[in-house]
């Protein structure tokens, strides 16, 4: 079995990626292959809303000069999903919301291409806005026919600068029992 992560983080190896690895910690306790991929460094094109996806039917984007078809093909493979983002004015980063709508449309125009996948929403906070930021992650998940797992809060930690996540205990708990249903749900649904 495997997951693969895709942080919408601007910031390689911040508050988004700890809690993640906290996750993978979880599945890896269960035999479970992880997979971080980050996009900070690399420029996300926006959708292009050429409906090209549609046309061509191949589980690509059109636009092929970025990261995401790498991240589709992944994505397309593993058994679970994990988008990560930090919240910028109550919302994903700029960076996830152009891979969500340009992997929506291509999970979209290849027959729900990843339906009944696993997937989970990690935030990582300064302070609010965590909750739509969250709630744009899961939608995602939703309109894929997405199956998604819940924990004992939302998937969320709070900390600016990078590392300060891991003072947020509750939030680790709350990534530690993720992974763990989220190991229990793969092992049920094999």
């Amino acid at each position: 079995m495997r997951v693969v992560a895709i942080n919408g983080s601007a910031r390689k190896d911040g508050n988004t990626a700890i809690l993640i690895r906290t996750v993978f910690e979880e599945l890896e306790k269960e035999n479970i292959d992880c997979e971080l991929i980050q996009l900070a460094g690399k420029p996300v094109q926006s959708c292009l809303v050429c409906g090209k996806c549609f046309e061509n039917k191949n589980r690509k984007c059109i636009v092929d000069n970025d990261p995401i078809n790498e991240c589709l093909a992944k994505m397309d493979e593993a058994d679970g999903i994990i988008l990560g983002s930090p919240v910028y004015f109550s919302n994903v980063s700029s960076e996830m919301k152009a891979f969500i709508d340009r992997a929506g449309f291509v999970g979209l125009a290849n027959n729900y291409m990843f339906k009944r996948k696993l997937g989970a929403a990690i935030v990582a906070v300064r302070r609010a806005g965590a909750l739509p930021t969250f709630n744009a992650i899961n939608h995602f998940f939703f309109i894929n026919q997405m199956i998604v797992p819940g924990a004992n809060y939302w998937n969320l930690g709070i900390g600016r600068e990078i590392g300060e996540v891991k003072k947020d205990e509750e939030g680790l708990k709350t990534m530690r029992i993720l992974g763990q249903n989220m190991a229990w749900l793969l092992h049920k649904l094999k």
